[in-house]
């Protein structure tokens, strides 16, 4: 494993890996902000000389070098990653970029790129000999990481706000997860999950900390290997928690770092406007994130009134010269019905960084653009059926 230590984005405080591994929440112990990874790349660099990692297929576990694993021998996989990037002549024209690529992740053996990251939590929960992985979810996640927990044989209870589609609950008790349906947003979720793991030394708390985060990445490392490495202009990409725009900005930078890339493409987040407070922060140049109440959005899967990743988002933006998006219900649906009457079909908050690219599109003439569909259709046909 090539991780030197975790810092906390707020107060810098850091941890080396054998003590965040005493952590029942990995959140910095001093002011409870989130923690990120921090990698010896002089040796990932060594690692990955050879010509070969360049041909390789991509395949989420090909960059397992850039992931705080210590055992090969031992990773949890369905197949996950390696999702197509799509283009279609129509849909790029309506954006003005010369080239637009969707990257699917509705392909993940779950429907949605959580998949990722449940291959690593669980992954870690063997590594650290848990009996039960514990978990916040809108429903995407939940879905996943019970799929995985099943797949080992680790028992799994999942706690989802009201919000949540019944079709992603369902798939969590398909695959034998205790489900609980909390009374409040997903902040009061996730409050429950951490307090369960803190009174259960036997669970392991998964969602939207340093490992997912990391496991995360491989949407970035994929993208670029899918390009011949060639580096897009823009990525789009939906904020909830902000660990899938932090992970997409480490992926990026961190191929730089290896010296495979010599340039960072610019990152935009797109929110929903009934819970949008990354892109308010951006928008004010704010400096912290002011929470957003009991949202309501018809993309509830990016719910997250009070993201654990939004610092992390709000600097994947600022560092990249990119952007904050807010995107209407209408806009989500209109963007949700596009793509699916040109084929691709996903569900609202999936659509939201193809709404983000329409609304911008006069920025996107003559672009390379590549927007990230995070979850099927079928996990939330609203509107539909």
């Amino acid at each position: 494993m090539y991780v030197k230590f975790f810092r906390c984005f707020r107060c810098g405080e850091t941890y080396l890996p054998k003590d965040v591994i005493s952590l029942s929440v990995m959140r910095c112990e001093k002011c409870g902000s989130a923690i990120d990874a921090e990698y010896d790349y002089d040796l990932i660099r060594k690692e990955i000389l050879s010509d070969s990692f360049r041909r390789d297929a991509p395949t989420h576990w090909k960059y397992w070098p850039f992931l705080p694993v210590s055992d090969l021998s031992s990773l949890v996989t369905l197949g996950e990653g390696a999702t197509p990037l799509l283009t279609q002549p129509a849909l790029m024209k309506l954006t003005g970029a010369s080239h637009l690529y969707l990257k699917y992740e509705a392909q993940n053996p779950t429907g949605s790129f959580k998949d990722r990251g449940s291959s690593l939590e669980i992954t870690k929960a063997l590594e650290f000999k848990k009996k039960k992985v514990v978990l916040a979810s809108t429903g995407n996640m939940g879905a996943s990481i019970a799929a995985y927990a099943a797949f080992t044989g680790i028992a799994c209870v999942v706690f989802v706000p009201d919000i949540a589609a019944d079709a992603k609950i369902a798939q969590m008790r398909a695959h034998g997860a205790d489900v609980r349906v909390i009374d409040g947003d997903y902040s009061v979720a996730m409050a429950s999950a951490e307090d369960y793991v803190r009174t259960h030394g036997d669970s392991f708390l998964t969602g939207d900390y340093p490992w997912r985060c990391e496991g995360t990445k491989t949407v970035g490392f994929e993208i670029l290997d899918q390009l011949y490495w060639k580096v897009p202009d823009y990525v789009i990409a939906p904020i909830g928690n902000g660990t899938l725009l932090w992970s997409l900005y480490e992926a990026f930078r961190e191929m730089v770092c290896v010296g495979i890339t010599e340039r960072m493409p610019r990152i935009f987040g797109v929110q929903a406007e009934n819970c949008n407070p990354v892109v308010r922060a951006w928008e004010s140049n704010a400096a912290t994130i002011e929470p957003v109440a009991d949202p309501e959005t018809i993309a509830t899967a990016i719910a997250c009134g009070n993201p654990i990743d939004g610092l992390a988002a709000l600097r994947a933006m600022q560092d990249s010269d990119g952007m904050g998006i807010s995107v209407s219900e209408s806009d989500i649906l209109e963007a949700r019905d596009t793509l699916a009457r040109h084929g691709i079909l996903v569900e609202p908050s999936g659509a939201v960084a193809y709404a983000g690219a329409y609304k911008v599109r006069d920025a996107l003439a003559g672009k390379t653009v590549v927007c990230i569909a995070t979850g099927h259709g079928l996990k939330d046909m609203c509107g539909w059926l």
